[in-house]
């Protein structure tokens, strides 16, 4: 993590936000500090911040409906990692089918809360653990789509750009560096979140999903992402690297 990393901290109880902020900001980070979804658009306006802290119970917009509003406009590829005082997997779930990189749950230790911060810089600029990946490639074309790794962006035949979180591009990505190879559910773990954070069984099973549904992908006949039963997932389609080379 760089020194200069920049925090956006969004939290309707100030003790916390106030807290986290000079925790943060000890660690040498820059930080901003939001009440609400009002307070973190204008926030938004002046500056893009490295990653956004999002608490989900807010009064009025709550961290949900501000992750889904994030994820479907310009700062989608920022990361985000919510704070929630429930300990419920609805919640978790809901997160991730949102576009959410991590969850932290209330209460916590500002040490863990740094860390995980950490975790999710890390995992959103460097390539996954181990991953033999396409080097300086800049276009993929598999099917009707191209991704161009060097803005991550998914286009459609059309050259449209399709929205996707951080963690649909990290799974794309290692689908894409791995076809017509079967990876189980540990493995994908492994290679798109690494071993530093915490996951739950079906998180895979739901990134997997959110990743079809970007695709136009059926899971009872997929055209790309192909499920083995008891063995985990494979990428069937043809990938061809338009720019750039393989190792």
């Amino acid at each position: 993590m760089n020194e200069s990393d920049h925090v956006l901290v969004v939290d309707d109880d100030r003790g916390i936000r106030e807290l986290v902020g000079a925790y943060l900001e000890k660690q040498g980070l820059r930080v901003t500090l939001a009440a609400n979804g009002r307070e973190m658009r204008n926030a938004l306006m002046h500056a893009t911040p490295d990653l956004v802290l999002l608490d989900i119970m807010m009064p009025g917009e709550d961290g949900l409906t501000l992750c889904r509003e994030l994820r479907a406009g310009k700062h989608r590829a920022i990361p985000i990692v919510m704070l929630t005082a429930r300990d419920d997997e609805t919640d978790r779930v809901v997160g991730l089918e949102l576009g959410a990189d991590d969850y932290v749950p209330k209460p916590f230790a500002v040490r863990e809360l740094l860390a995980r911060i950490r975790a999710v810089l890390r995992r959103t600029r460097m390539l996954p653990p181990n991953l033999q990946v396409t080097e300086a490639a800049k276009l993929i074309a598999f099917g009707d789509w191209r991704l161009d790794t060097v803005g991550r962006h998914l286009l459609d035949e059309n050259g449209v750009e399709v929205a996707m979180s951080g963690a649909e591009y990290r799974l794309l990505r290692v689908f894409l560096d791995h076809p017509q190879r079967v990876l189980s559910r540990d493995q994908l773990m492994g290679l798109t979140h690494g071993n530093d954070a915490e996951f739950f069984d079906r998180s895979i099973d739901l990134l997997v999903s959110r990743l079809r549904q970007r695709l136009g992908d059926g899971a009872r006949e997929p055209r790309y992402i192909k499920t083995l039963r008891n063995e985990g997932y494979v990428f069937s389609a043809e990938v061809t690297i338009l720019e750039g080379r393989t190792t």
